[in-house]
């Protein structure tokens, strides 16, 4: 019982005697690099006080890609459907633009609404079928291949 006690005092003797180390931020080096370009703005300036913040002002991240690019005319998100004009074949599959390896695709069969909306997964390593009208897609993918993505 009395070893018990002792030893947190042991302890925390020892831990006193040692010398503290120094620790050194290199948070800072980063910025003082020159041959970096700067990261992309994501953050808005906000309103000035006394003001209603507008969209430009306050929008972050991926909302602001979506308000600045309507600003200047770009369409930042590609929210066209797909061609319903045909049913795509394995050998003449529907090809869908995606800048990612993979894209939630809906289909609705052809002609457009001859079935329910079915949900599915494209990647680009698999083409995939429709399971209610058999039109074949696959991904055209115009990507970074050096990104990691996960």
């Amino acid at each position: 019982m009395f070893h018990a006690a002792v030893r947190p005092v042991a302890f925390a003797a020892r831990a006193a005697a040692r010398p503290s180390l120094a620790v050194r931020a290199i948070a800072t080096s980063a910025a003082r690099r020159s041959e970096h370009a700067s990261t992309p703005q994501i953050f808005g300036p906000g309103a000035k006080p006394g003001e209603v913040p507008t969209d430009e002002n306050q929008s972050t991240g991926v909302e602001r890609l979506q308000v600045l690019g309507n600003v200047e005319g770009v369409d930042a998100f590609d929210y066209a459907p797909l061609d319903s004009s045909r049913i795509g074949t394995l050998a003449d599959p529907v090809k869908v633009y995606s800048l990612t390896p993979s894209r939630l695709i809906g289909c609705t069969g052809s002609p457009a609404d001859s079935h329910e909306l079915l949900w599915m997964n494209l990647k680009k390593e698999k083409n995939r079928r429709c399971p209610e009208c058999g039109s074949a897609y696959t991904l055209d993918y115009h990507g970074d291949e050096s990104l990691h993505t996960h």
